[in-house]
């Protein structure tokens, strides 16, 4: 099924376990604090979807991260749950008063962190290596040693400290690119003499910061680590660690090796992170982005409509990841693309009325502007002379409360098929508040999955176009878009619009 030899020279095991580190290093991105209840459901999410290991926070950093951490070991997870600490007895304690399964426990070993951060000799490091560690496993079963900025560690005297952890009781031991530096060819050789040298099970955790986290990180599973660490969205420190989505499914679908994570549970999981932490999934983020299974360009679309494996990876599915297939409109689109949008809405377009649709769908993508489902349907109809179609949502009245000492409030007055309804929400501001009431006036489930706002005029009374994308419980994706001088008014429209859309299947 794949067609060519994707890697050669392979100690790779069969199984690779999945560390994830959102909650702790994730959390250490700038801008993000988790609150204690969006901990909570990431833990049961994580755990949910098959991560072996969830690093549950820090609980030494302060009593409200302590207090976090053991609420989750209390949760009853299939995971198992683990405390980050330095090597000093104080963060131990902390831990074990958590009751974790795992201690994580760290030191500086290269030379400018070792000098810089705790000032002590490397026999020093090794001293507080063995010590700390045999402390830890006085108390718990497993115990997961690091060597802080291992890649820029001397070789020789890495190896030496990664044994002295293995003869003191570690139990696994991770090797951190911390600042991200290392190439995947050197990650492999490193992670290769470690396997041969140390007895000890390895684990590996890299940083973006040149964009190889990923990359770094699957090098290291060719060497033959038996785990890997990784985030949600790749959240992290500077820019980030290596992702869980992506790393998962090479392993799975290019090295055939078993994580044991659901992976159609990926993209609802990175979803759920992404709207916790505020951070947008970029659309071409690779596995979970809304571009990965999206096509425009003529020749995609005709080659994807008769054979997936076309343009697509073919030993990566949607479906694998909780994702769906859709076919997009712009300056690109071709006759096969549009046809089948406008059939899966059962509208039969003749030869010479497609021609003319594409044609104007061309003219406004040239003009710079999003072309959207509603777009498409409106053109459609006015080519073909057909009427447009009953509308599952008719807006009658809306009105916002909001100011700064006042929770932003909207009430909607609408026809929901025909029949009147009426529904309050509160949100984050004005604009969430009416997108919430209108979602909370429709019988069935949508979900709002992208948002955009641009000014298409200057001043404080400029014009706004806004574009809205709605999931259906089928997992179908509609947008729309709505203009007006209104923010809040154009991104009613703009709802209300992505809506109607979903009653045409």
């Amino acid at each position: 099924m794949r067609g060519i030899v994707f890697f050669t020279d392979s100690r790779a095991h069969e199984d690779v376990t999945v560390f994830d580190t959102t909650l702790r290093d994730g959390e250490q991105t700038p801008g993000i604090a988790f609150t204690f209840e969006q901990k909570i459901e990431i833990a049961r999410q994580l755990s949910a979807i098959g991560v072996h290991t969830i690093e549950a926070g820090f609980p030494a950093s302060s009593a409200a991260e302590k207090e976090t951490v053991a609420a989750i070991k209390k949760l009853g997870l299939e995971a198992n749950v683990c405390g980050l600490a330095r090597s000093v007895k104080a963060d131990i304690d902390a831990c074990i008063d958590c009751d974790v399964d795992m201690i994580h426990v760290f030191i500086p070993t290269s030379d400018i962190q070792r000098e810089n951060t705790i000032n002590k000799s490397r026999e020093q490091v090794l001293a507080i290596t063995g010590e700390i560690i045999r402390y830890i496993r006085g108390h718990v079963d497993k115990c997961m040693f690091s060597p802080m900025d291992a890649t820029r560690t001397d070789a020789d005297y890495l190896v030496e400290v990664c044994r002295t952890a293995a003869q003191a009781g570690a139990t696994i031991i991770n090797i951190p690119d911390t600042v991200g530096v290392i190439s995947p060819s050197g990650m492999k050789t490193l992670m290769g003499r470690l396997a041969r040298e140390v007895d000890c099970p390895l684990d590996v955790h890299c940083h973006n910061d040149f964009g190889l986290a990923v990359a770094n990180t699957i090098a290291a599973v060719e060497a033959g680590v038996s785990q890997v660490q990784v985030t949600i969205n790749g959240l992290g420190e500077r820019a980030g660690n290596a992702d869980l989505a992506q790393t998962v499914m090479i392993m799975e679908s290019i090295y055939g090796i078993h994580t044991g994570i659901k992976k159609e549970r990926l993209v609802e999981t990175s979803r759920l992170v992404s709207r916790f932490s505020g951070i947008a999934i970029p659309p071409t983020q690779p596995v979970v982005g809304e571009n990965v299974f999206s096509h425009e360009s003529g020749i995609h679309t005709q080659g994807v409509l008769k054979c997936t494996a076309t343009f697509e990876p073919g030993i990566m599915t949607p479906e694998m990841v909780g994702h769906r297939r859709r076919l997009t409109l712009g300056k690109h689109v071709g006759r096969h693309a549009v046809r089948q949008m406008l059939v899966d809405v059962h509208l039969e377009p003749g030869d010479a009325q497609l021609d003319t649709i594409v044609e104007r769908v061309k003219v406004i993508a040239n003009k710079g502007k999003r072309v959207t489902d509603a777009d498409l349907y409106e053109i459609a109809e006015s080519v073909m002379g057909i009427e447009i179609g009953k509308k599952v949502l008719q807006l009658d009245d809306i009105a916002i409360m909001t100011g700064n000492h006042v929770i932003p409030t909207a009430s909607v007055r609408a026809q929901v098929n025909g029949t009147e309804h009426v529904f309050s929400s509160v949100g984050n501001g004005p604009v969430d508040a009416a997108l919430k009431a209108i979602v909370g006036i429709i019988p069935a489930r949508i979900q709002l999955t992208e948002f955009n706002i641009e000014a298409i005029s200057g001043g404080s009374d400029a014009m706004c176009h806004v574009t809205i994308a709605v999931e259906d419980e089928h997992g179908h994706i509609y947008d729309a878009s709505g203009s007006g001088d209104d923010i809040v008014l154009a991104s009613v429209d703009a709802l209300v619009n992505a809506i109607n859309l979903t009653s045409r299947d």
